[in-house]
């Protein structure tokens, strides 16, 4: 089976070339979620891709962490402008992991996305006292790719 033959929501794109090169960017995740009132939110988020998870974090008390309790069902989308344009849709369920300290991952996080510099920045929020973060993971039940190369948006393929 060809990348074009697979059908949006197929697992096996995430092993596309335009999906693997879109997890490894560092570009923002953008995390849709409901909110408490069940209004649609969506909010840039750091990542990163394990191979089986989309991990993201967060500090313990932000605002979404209500609306990813009572609503665990989120979309994430990463997107590059192009040309061409190239887009990673995933589905799937939040799974909170709330920690004391400094969460590993945020560190991860910070070092993709800044570079090792910003390890002093780091030491002093690790000082802090009573800090938690809370570790925000999707495992995706499915995942879209379009690159409008071959895949377009409507099943259009070339």
């Amino acid at each position: 089976m060809t990348t074009t033959e697979l059908a949006q929501g197929d697992l096996d794109l995430l092993n596309t070339d335009t999906a693997q090169r879109l997890l490894a960017s560092t570009e923002l995740a953008r995390l849709a979620y409901r909110a408490t009132d069940g209004t649609p939110r969506v909010v840039p988020m750091l990542f990163l891709w394990n191979g089986t998870e989309l991990v993201m974090s967060t500090f313990a008390g932000s605002g979404k962490l209500a609306g990813l309790r009572r609503h665990p069902e989120v979309t994430v989308l990463i997107d590059r402008a192009g040309p061409p344009p190239e887009v990673l849709t995933l589905r799937g369920d939040a799974v909170l992991t709330e920690v004391d300290g400094l969460l590993p991952d945020y560190v991860a996080l910070q070092r993709r996305y800044y570079g090792d510099g910003s390890a002093a920045a780091l030491e002093q929020l690790a000082a802090q006292p009573d800090l938690r973060m809370v570790r925000i993971a999707v495992e995706p039940s499915w995942a879209g790719v379009l690159d409008f190369q071959t895949r377009f948006p409507g099943g259009m393929r070339r």
